[in-house]
């Protein structure tokens, strides 16, 4: 029981992380649409809200590990909390992957966003000069490669999350094998001794019919004994 409570500690402070992320996204996205509807940019407030994003993004990824941590820990001894605790882990990795898509997403768009701004204020303060088009291609390309290195990382952290929950399977199959090899070498004891006593019992069982046969050879003898005798007396007077 021990274990449980700063487990399920962690799984709350996990669970408040994700709602402060959340919030900040959604933040986020109202600044966006905002900013977009009267073309003018709140730029420091999109950087600091993307940047509170990333840090909470940290902290559920740090808490992550320290619930896996415990929930792999040898000090759970209890069977049935510790499938508990795996299966919280297993549910708190699957939340952490959406979140970590979604932060990645509006990051992305909070950069497209700025360098668009950054590229309009480039065309108004440089709209006599005759490279302005090549400039704006230039900034184009470099937006659709980031674009893409978003899309390649995100592809790449799936891969990553998908590994980690195999590798959780993985565990804990190995431990349920564990556990089922424990019990039947139990049994296998168990049958052991049970067929020593058998044959303790067996034994115990001729020895007491060999004492039994002795027993009554002697009381036979003696009665003939005792008959004999008798005759010799009767034969004597």
């Amino acid at each position: 029981m021990s274990t449980v409570i700063p487990f399920s500690r962690y799984n709350e402070e996990f669970s408040s992380l994700v709602s402060q992320t959340r919030q900040t996204l959604s933040s986020l996205s109202s600044t966006l649409e905002v900013s977009t509807e009267s073309q003018s940019s709140s730029s420091s407030k999109l950087e600091r809200d993307m940047n509170l994003a990333l840090n909470l993004l940290n902290q559920t990824k740090d808490l992550l590990k320290q619930m896996t941590v415990e929930a792999r820990s040898s000090s759970v001894t209890n069977s049935n909390q510790k499938e508990e605790c795996l299966k919280i882990v297993r549910i708190a990795k699957a939340n952490h992957a959406n979140l970590k898509d979604d932060v990645n997403g509006m990051q992305s768009q909070v950069e497209h966003h700025l360098l668009m701004l950054q590229n309009s204020s480039s065309k108004n303060s440089k709209r006599h000069r005759n490279n302005n088009g090549v400039n704006g291609e230039v900034r184009q390309h470099l937006l659709d490669t980031n674009s893409n290195l978003s899309n390649q990382n995100s592809t790449l952290d799936r891969a990553k999350q998908v590994m980690a929950e195999t590798e959780v399977v993985a565990l804990e199959i190995t431990e349920e094998l564990s556990r089922n090899r424990e019990t039947i070498e139990s049994a296998h004891s168990r049958v052991r001794g049970v067929s020593s006593l058998t044959n303790q019992a067996r034994r115990v069982l001729v020895n007491m019919q060999r004492r039994e046969v002795q027993q009554k050879m002697v009381v036979y003898g003696v009665g003939v004994i005792l008959f004999l005798a008798l005759l010799f007396l009767l034969g004597f007077f």
